[in-house]
């Protein structure tokens, strides 16, 4: 029952009602923050409902199909909810939403600790000549639906069950809290920055806001601002996520589990902690070598860039973009027009799927910032496969992050309709002017192919049950289509397809083009490195608890995976927001990356254009979503299996 992925200008409607108002996505509801409460109201009264058939009906398929009804009109809400929190720029609207969220979240643990509709469920199961009948989607479904009631206590007693129900609720509280803090600018006073810098941050009155590394900026002194101010303590948050993490070990152990970890990583790839550090540790061994050549090559570009020749290596972590990027991104972006990259990409999927892109007007209320474009996705032959709303420009208290949001899951309905899958793609782009379209840097370009991996995940995943559709699938396969995706940004054949002058219409310089797709390739191993420390730390922190601070943590897990030291007064796990929706599993963009890796050398690297493997690729991975076991799929497109892992990462 869990769900598992979860402007300019305010609204389009008026008070005055000229234009009907079809409220956000089309949910009629949502016209005005107050109908959060009337659609998650309606939600509950339909789950009512559901799990009273649920519980009623004899074993068999309508059991696993009312199951599913039931989570997706839970997710329905919830699913929407979790972007409009972050993502509306009406703080009624955020509210209300997160209020859903929360009220939302409480039924449905409530729901994965209901006996009776446990028993419905595993009457079917335990029913050998029933099972028979069902077909293997139906079947694997019904699994996966057992699974989340075990991991949530429904085998504890009454008091533990509650317990059980209360710790899921307070971690829902504290999930948030930590969310939103780690989003937050830190702010700063002007006068404690020197004066000829200041200009190039947020300035907010007699302050200046600082929400990001700076990485990308040219600027030495610039970049070291940005790191100790960006990640500069908070008490607070601190605080929050202890009480965090030993909420979560605590839920471990009532329901069953050694740590955290051991219950995050149940029915994925890796399956158990230690097989996670043992992958983090071989994959350090076989980069050692590598990565120590990368940090010789940032100390060098430290100090050519360098005027005051501090030879400290701490500064070297943030060296690792500088040198991966150290091209001049004013060259490039007039090549990286936003219609050029999007044109780039329709092409790309049309020859490789057979999809493309159009453009549809939305309704009044339907979005929310005027500046949202909405894409229909077709296929050639199937016709319409879903939509996709890009929410894609810079706005006030608009979060600083690239994200993928599931808003509609697709499914088969009870008439026989398909329920088209609904998201959204946000993104942080320079908004277009009068004169100049949107111009995207090579990392932009690089992040909005990322992102739109995912959303084709979505479109193309199209199960016949909502609750494994698209990207609910296990976390450690779930990036790879985006990563996949990086690869097909970076390799000089694609690119040469669609960059173009926005004034002039001429194609990228080959010298250019080749410094781009060359630049993936510096300092690979140091940034893979630091990959492998985030994952780490990640491991360590949902392991056996530790009588000492998150940031004694760090330092040492810092030391030891990336040896670069720790800066003093700084706490950047406050910033490692994937600590929420990938507890234990941050690991998976290495895992991803590993795969992604390897089925871009079998299936594309000689033609990224071939329609053959393009179909495979759709036939063996995308299209059965979380209904099939990730390794069955990696063997499907014919790549090596997981013992060479580890040599498609250091290749």
């Amino acid at each position: 029952l869990i769900c598992k992925n979860r402007l300019r200008r305010k609204s389009t409607c008026t008070a005055y009602h000229i234009i009907k108002c079809i409220g956000l996505f089309g949910v009629p509801e949502l016209s005005s923050p107050a109908g959060f409460k009337v659609a998650q109201q309606k939600a509950l009264r339909k789950t009512e409902l559901l799990v009273a058939t649920a519980c009623s009906n004899p074993p068999g398929a309508l059991t696993v199909e009312t199951f599913d009804q039931l989570s997706d009109s839970l997710c329905k809400v919830a699913d929407l909810a979790d972007f409009v929190k972050v993502g509306h720029p009406d703080p009624a609207f955020r509210k209300a939403a997160e209020k859903a969220c929360i009220n939302i979240g409480t039924a449905v643990e409530k729901l994965n600790t209901n006996v009776d509709l446990c028993m419905s469920l595993k009457k079917l199961l335990e029913n050998k000549e029933v099972l028979e009948t069902l077909d293997p989607d139906t079947r694997k479904v019904a699994e996966l639906l057992m699974f989340d009631f075990e991991i949530s206590g429904v085998h504890l007693d009454e008091s533990k069950r509650g317990k059980a129900v209360s710790l899921n609720v307070n971690l829902l509280d504290l999930n948030n809290e930590f969310l939103n803090g780690s989003l937050l600018p830190n702010r700063i006073e002007k006068k404690a920055l020197p004066e000829h810098i200041r200009h190039l941050f947020s300035i907010d009155g007699k302050s200046i806001q600082i929400g990001s590394l700076h990485a990308d900026s040219p600027n030495e002194l610039v970049r070291e601002a940005a790191y100790k101010i960006f990640l500069y303590p908070n008490s607070s948050l601190l605080h929050c996520l202890d009480d965090l993490l030993a909420c979560r070990n605590e839920l471990a152990k009532l329901v069953g589990y050694e740590t955290f970890a051991h219950r995050a990583l149940k029915r994925t790839m890796v399956e158990t902690p230690e097989t996670v550090m043992k992958f983090l540790e071989l994959l350090t061994v076989k980069l050692s070598d590598r990565t120590a050549k990368d940090f010789n090559l940032m100390r060098d570009m430290k100090m050519k860039m360098n005027s005051r020749r501090d030879s400290e290596n701490k500064w070297l972590s943030v060296y690792v973009f500088v040198c991966r990027y150290n091209i001049d991104s004013s060259l490039y972006s007039p090549y990286f027009s936003l219609g050029a990259c999007m044109g780039g990409l329709n092409m790309l999927f049309s020859q490789l799927l057979g999809v493309s892109f159009q453009n549809e007007q939305p309704m009044a209320g339907e979005v929310w910032s005027e500046d949202v474009r909405k894409l229909a996705v077709f296929h050639e032959t199937e016709g319409l496969l879903g939509y996709i709303y890009c929410d894609f420009f810079r706005r006030p208290d608009k979060p600083h992050q690239d994200c993928h949001f599931t808003i509609q899951g697709g499914r088969l309905k009870e008439d026989g309709e398909y329920q088209h899958p609904l998201v959204v793609l946000m993104l942080s782009l320079p908004p277009p002017t009068h004169s100049t379209p949107t111009l995207l840097t090579p990392g932009m370009m690089e992040n909005l192919f990322h992102e739109m991996g995912h959303a084709m995940h979505s479109m193309l995943g199209r199960t016949r049950y909502q609750h494994v559709t698209g990207t609910r699938c296990s976390t450690d396969f779930a990036e790879v289509p985006s990563v996949l995706m990086e690869f097909f940004a970076t390799d000089h054949q694609v690119v040469r397809k669609f960059a173009r002058h926005y004034q002039t219409g001429q194609p990228l310089p080959k010298t250019l083009l080749s410094c781009l797709c060359e630049s993936k390739r510096i300092c690979g191993a140091a940034d893979t490195q630091l990959q492998i420390f985030y994952a780490a730390l990640d491991q360590v922190y949902h392991g056996k608890p530790q009588n000492r601070s998150t940031t004694d943590i760090l330092k040492e897990m810092q030391e030891k995976f990336y040896g670069l030291p720790y800066v003093p007064n700084t706490a950047w796990q406050l910033r490692f927001s994937h600590l929420i929706g990938y507890g234990a599993k941050y690991y998976s963009y290495l895992m991803s990356r590993a795969i992604a890796s390897m089925i871009w050398r079998q299936c594309f690297q000689k033609d990224p254009f071939n329609r053959e493997m393009g179909e495979r690729y759709r036939r063996e991975m995308l299209a059965h979503g979380g209904i099939k076991e990730p390794m069955l799929m990696v063997q499907g497109c014919q790549v090596w299996g997981p013992h060479d892992f580890v040599s498609a990462l250091c290749g």
